[in-house]
């Protein structure tokens, strides 16, 4: 049915314009590319054009070339965010709710981006995490690669119940096997063969990385446990404070949010060499995300095609805070289901927990890097992920698009979102969001397009936007945010763009405004089906 409605496409095309096929195929050919990439736990300053110190020359190189977002938003936990991402919908409206986060989504009610690129012609491919009912092959994508998992995995093994695909044959590890490599490699492949059609393509790459387990070669972690011993938490997270207000990432008159009342201060950090080899683990992650960005940069330069293809790079919420602050032989609550002690293909057991008798990294670990680190990966915002404050929901997103996006290396604060993605994808293929497909009647999109900032204008954008997300409930009008615990409690409120850290609560000088936001998030619950 997909292929038969590609070739109703190209066959009115060339009505239409009255073209002979070569010349319509020509035409379809031209049509802009999209590669969109995304990391997993990332938090908001951990690449080096957001202040962060770890090498990602890839990722800053499309900073430099393009245009980075200071105020783009998802939704503070990776299931969530990847299903409005996409189908441009808000995730509760297809089946996400606060007590099921991870399960798949309602797809009676929706389409997705792959699936309607593809129906216009294009090449869709991905890579990376699905966590979808069905296969993506039924769902928009041509080509597929990756683990049909919850993120319950190991890099360097399969896990039983997480098996992996190659389109939708099932697909055997080789050996020296590491995910994020193997991610990287089929991503590489995919776009080879992309390149090699008359035909544009989209190609999605979700990056399980830096989520965790803490798993990295050591060649790999190898050069940053010196900077993290010789300058810890307290020290980075300055120095990406400064960093950030150098680059104008932040505003000048911003306030770094405060530390956590329960980490210490690091000179006085009993296990420096340890708690240094969890962000040495944890930055030996992200920069292989940054080497497979370079890879497919580079495809595209030899191919012709990087000035006729949008590339955006974006997290799905912000860092993690799982880990404890001590060394531990318990892992980090979670049971041993979660943690694959028991389902582990190899039969070698993982050991739970961290400490300095039992460092992060090796295949047989399993660990986080705790709140400390976490802290420092939002700098300078409030929260991490799972809440509701912009710690937990602001990402970095980075396009480049060089036909389009005539200002290189600039910024803007226009205020977008996740669900803007699918509305953009389609805008840029020149494509309208159906009313119906392949018998579905798709909710109305909720999202709205980047496209007019990318071409330097000022774009009509959301009057309101809203969050359920598992520690809190959150709505944004304008520069005014509000936000409360989801067990009810006391609204906060903070005006985001004289203080974007949260750190000066207004709600009691302004209780009109505070209850206006709170009404208009409770109707948006309603509308939506949020808890």
């Amino acid at each position: 049915m997909k292929r038969l409605l590609c070739a109703a496409y190209t066959s009115c095309l060339m009505l239409i314009a009255g073209l002979a096929p070569a010349a319509a195929a020509d035409a379809l050919a031209k049509r802009p590319n999209v590669i969109l990439v995304m990391a997993d736990d990332l938090g908001w300053s951990d690449i080096g054009c957001y202040g962060g110190e770890i090498p990602t020359p890839h990722i800053d190189s499309l900073a430099r070339t393009g245009l980075r977002f200071t105020q783009f938003y998802n939704n503070a936990i990776c299931g969530p965010t990847r299903a409005s991402l996409l189908t441009g919908l808000y995730c509760q409206q297809i089946g996400h709710r606060g007590d099921r986060w991870n399960e798949p989504v309602d797809f009676s009610k929706c389409v997705t981006v792959a699936e309607l690129l593809q129906a216009a012609g294009y090449r869709t491919m991905m890579v990376g995490k699905w966590q979808g009912r069905d296969p993506p092959a039924d769902r928009g994508f041509d080509r597929f690669f990756g683990p049909m998992c919850q993120a319950k995995i190991s890099y360097f093994h399969e896990v039983e119940q997480n098996p992996y695909r190659l389109d939708r044959e099932r697909w055997e590890l080789p050996q020296d096997f590491y995910l994020t490599d193997a991610i990287n490699e089929f991503a590489v492949q995919f776009l080879n063969e992309a390149v090699e059609r008359d035909q544009p393509f989209f190609l999605y790459v979700a990056h399980i990385a830096p989520h965790w387990p803490l798993h990295a070669r050591e060649a790999d972690i190898a050069p940053y446990r010196q900077r993290y011993r010789e300058h810890g938490w307290d020290e980075w997270r300055q120095r990406r404070f400064q960093k950030q207000r150098e680059l104008g990432v932040i505003p000048a008159g911003w306030e770094l949010s405060p530390r956590p009342a329960s980490i210490r201060d690091w000179k006085t950090e009993p296990y420096q060499d340890w708690q240094a080899e969890r962000m040495a683990v944890y930055a030996a992650q992200v920069e292989t995300i940054d080497r497979g960005l370079g890879e497919l940069l580079e495809i595209l330069q030899k191919a012709g095609q990087a000035d006729n293809t949008l590339v955006m790079f974006l997290s799905d919420n912000g860092a993690a805070p799982d880990g404890e602050l001590a060394p531990t032989t318990a892992g980090f609550g979670l049971p041993p289901s979660a943690r694959n002690d028991r389902w582990r293909k190899d039969g070698v057991p993982m050991r739970p927990g961290s400490g300095p008798d039992n460092p992060p990294g090796p295949h047989d670990t399993f660990a986080a890097y705790g709140l400390a680190w976490a802290n420092v990966s939002n700098t300078p915002l409030c929260g991490t992920k799972l809440t509701g404050y912009e710690g937990g929901i602001r990402t970095p997103l980075v396009a480049r698009w060089p036909a389009v996006i005539r200002q290189p290396g600039g910024f803007t604060d226009q205020v977008g979102h996740v669900i803007d993605i699918m509305a953009t994808c389609l805008d840029v293929a020149g494509e309208a969001y159906p009313a119906e497909f392949e018998g579905r009647r798709p909710l109305p999109l909720e999202g709205k397009s980047l496209l007019p900032i990318f071409q330097g204008h000022q774009r009509q954008g959301h009057e309101m936007l809203c969050w359920s997300v598992p520690q809190h409930q959150a709505v944004r009008m304008g520069r005014w945010k509000a936000v409360r615990s989801t067990r009810g409690g006391a609204w906060q409120l903070f005006d985001l763009e004289a203080d974007g850290t949260e750190t000066i609560d207004q709600a009691a000088r302004q209780p009109e405004r505070t209850k206006e936001l709170a009404a208009q998030l409770e109707t948006w619950r309603q509308r939506v089906g949020a808890e």
